[in-house]
Order: C-alpha cells, then structure tokens, then sequence
C-alpha cells in the first residue's frame, strides 16, 4: 500500500504529518511512502532526509493525492485535494468533522474512507494514537514560554546582592493535558503556580506537580467518559468567575487552556477581570482558535487591556514544529500499525473495534460515525 503526504496548505501551518524516522519504520513494515517535495522545510527536515529513509519525492502534490492508497495530513484537505483522493483510499487527518458537516459529506462521496484524529479515543488501548493529547501536550508548554517572553518580571525567585525578586505568579485555568504540562513548566522556571478545573477529580495530579488548587464550589460539575470537561450552565461559569476573580488580580500571568470537545470555547475571563490585574501582567488565551476563554483575545494578535497583554496566538504546537511533527508523526504510525494486516498487507476497517468505532468518520460512501451522524440529522 501507498502512503502519500502532502505540504499542509492551512494558513500558518508548519508542521508535517511524516517525519522521515517513521517513514523509514512503515517502508521496513511494506509500506511505500511519497511525499511531495519540501514536506518538512519548514518543521526541521530536508528532502534527502526522507530520501535517506526510503521515500519518494513527487514534485507534483497531484500525484500525490491521486496515487495514495492512505492519505496523511495534519489538518483538513482542501475540496479540491479531497476531489483527487482515490476511491477506496484513507483519509487520516484532523478533520474536525463537529463543524466541517459539507467537507465531511464530500469525504463521504468522493468513497474516501476517513479517520478523524480528534475522535481517538481517550483509552489505555489507543494511548500511543491519541494525537490531541501530544499535541496538547506541547501547547501547554509553549503557553508558559510565551508568557515567559511576555511579562515584565523573571519566572523564578532570584536572591542577589541587590535584594531579592521575587517568584511570578502563575495561574493555570483547566488542569487537562495542557494545563498540566503549563503547570509543571511553570514550576520548573521556578514560578508560583496556582490552578482551577472545574473537575475536583484533577486536584491531586495539581498538587502532585507543586502546583496549589484553587477550590471553587461549583455544584455538580463532573467529565466525561472521555476525561473531558462537562459543559457548564451560565450559573456555574458566573460561580467560577466570581471565584477566580481574586486569583486573577493577584497574578503575573494567567494561562487558560478551558476548551469544550467539538464546540465554542467558554469565556471565563470578562474585560473586568482583565482590568483588575497589574499592569505588565500577561494572559495567554490558549483556546482563541476556538473562540476564547478571554473577552477581546484576537487570533494570532496580542491584544493590551490596561497595560496587560491578551495573547491569543493559534497553532501553539506550530511553535515547536519538529517535535511536534515527530510526536503527530508517531501517533499516526501507531495507528496504521494497529490495524495492519501483516498477511494480506492492507489497513483492516473493522467497524466493530472499540477505537474505529470512535475515529471512523466515512466508510464505503457514508457517514457511519454515530456521534457524527446524529449531530448532522439534528438528533
């Protein structure tokens, strides 16, 4: 079977699908692999890297698409990409099928069979798959970082012959894969890290990294099967609000990572909030590509309230684009080694697996996800 990836055409996107490590891995498997040219420019690996690998280099991103038994990408395709895919062929990709119903439908009708990344479930089995998670992962970094470059003081406490400064304070809003990596790295730099989710579940993995849990009474909150946040009603952000609002004005730098799995991210930071900080101090909007969790956050622009920076950059992961290319890369090469069918050298869609059941968006001409489904029939 023929593995074909293609440059990421999304405005800002870096990074690559297939680092040349695992391309090497899956021609070893029986796999061929194309690429089209200069893939990794822009992620940290040349052309004769993959070369060295094993693969092919097509000058023509047609042929790509058109020769790809299994089609990798990063982010959605293009209609017209989706028009080259051969029928029969798979797709994997983020598709972000919640909000992409006619891309989703033309999938379908192309007879492009399609497994959307996001939909991995949050399982023991499918761990090694779940992209979102490793990509979170490094976003929850690169928030700290940023905030870091941003503020106006030094993260950690510094005893000099001059006096002593001391620590930024850190507040970290959703304690999930991203929030906890932002917490840990915080600590590293030496900060004062608080942290708020509304899941009383997270505390001790909070306080377990150094970190202090803010405890606000929200009522029943709980999360879902998947780890996820439960969304709250208007009563209960109001309640979360109210209580992060002293933690926020205390702060040097707040990081939100609060995001609601296929819908708008909640705003839980208002203008107000915003004003009673210092300023110099810095917010980091980490959920603005899907709204915000702060009022006035812009994507890809650091908007000043008050003398504090509101920075709303997109594509965190984008920001360390080579590991984050190697870890995505890794992700998809463990899925396709999941269902490979050693013998009959094909990728086997079994619909009564407990992980295709949750990523398979597209089979044999139809949408056959049922999550998916019912979203689209308005059920």
């Amino acid at each position: 079977m023929q593995i074909g990836i293609a440059k990421e055409t999304w405005p800002g996107e870096v990074r690559a699908a297939m680092v040349p490590g695992n391309a090497k891995k899956l021609i070893k498997q029986g796999f061929k692999v194309i690429i089209e040219k200069n893939l990794g420019e822009s992620c940290g690996f040349s052309d004769s890297d993959y070369e060295n690998a094993g693969a092919q280099i097509a000058e023509n991103r047609a042929e790509v698409l058109s020769q790809a038994d299994i089609m990798l990408a990063v982010r959605k395709l293009a209609d017209a990409d989706v028009s080259l895919l051969k029928r029969g062929s798979l797709l994997i990709s983020f598709l972000d099928p919640f909000n992409e119903q006619s891309l989703v439908q033309k999938i379908a009708m192309q007879g492009v069979n399609s497994i959307s990344m996001e939909m991995v479930p949050r399982s023991t089995r499918a761990q090694k798959m779940d992209a979102l998670s490793s990509q979170a992962n490094l976003a929850g970094y690169v928030t700290v970082i940023q905030a870091a470059y941003h503020l106006k003081k030094i993260m950690p406490m510094m005893m000099t012959p001059s006096g002593t400064i001391s620590p930024a304070r850190v507040f970290v809003i959703g304690a999930g894969v991203a929030g906890l990596q932002a917490i840990a790295t915080a600590k590293r730099l030496g900060a004062r890290v608080e942290a708020f989710d509304t899941r009383p579940v997270v505390a001790e993995q909070v306080q377990s990294l150094g970190a202090k849990f803010v405890d606000i009474d929200l009522g029943d909150t709980g999360q879902t099967e998947q780890g996820y946040a439960n969304e709250l009603t208007q009563e209960q952000i109001q309640m979360q609000r109210d209580g992060q609002k002293a933690v926020i004005s205390q702060s040097d730098a707040v990081i939100t990572t609060a995001q609601l799995f296929g819908r708008p991210a909640p705003q839980i930071i208002d203008r107000e909030m915003i004003c009673s900080m210092r300023p110099g101090s810095v917010i980091i909007d980490m959920a603005v590509e899907s709204g915000g969790n702060v009022e006035g956050s812009k994507l890809n622009e650091v908007v000043e309230v008050n003398g504090v920076k509101v920075v709303g950059q997109g594509n965190l992961p984008g920001e360390v684009a080579q590991n984050a290319s190697e870890m995505y890369s890794n992700n998809l090469t463990s899925l396709l080694f999941e269902f490979w069918n050693e013998e009959e050298k094909v990728i086997t869609l079994d619909l009564q697996d407990e992980i295709l059941r949750a990523c398979l968006i597209t089979h044999q001409g139809e949408v056959v996800n049922e999550t998916i489904k019912k979203i689209y029939s308005g059920a």
